[in-house]
């Protein structure tokens, strides 16, 4: 047997699913729900370090620069 990992990207799949299942073609093992991550979760460690850290000091950076200016 094999395990597949299936993303639907229409819900009338949802149907043709359970009528698989009830063929006893494919068993679903888990039902999930669409759970939103955090921004932060969802693209944690994408970035190499050192780029994600220049990226913070250019923000930091900004940001400063707009706060002087807005005085």
């Amino acid at each position: 047997m094999e395990t597949m990992l299936i993303q639907l990207t229409n819900h009338k799949a949802i149907g043709l699913i359970h009528e698989l299942e009830e063929l006893e073609l494919i068993k679903v093992l888990e039902e999930s729900t669409t759970v939103k991550k955090k921004l932060s979760e969802k693209y944690a460690g994408k970035l190499p370090g050192n780029v994600a850290d220049e990226l913070q000091n250019y923000v930091t950076q900004s940001r400063n620069e707009w706060n002087n200016h807005n005085i």
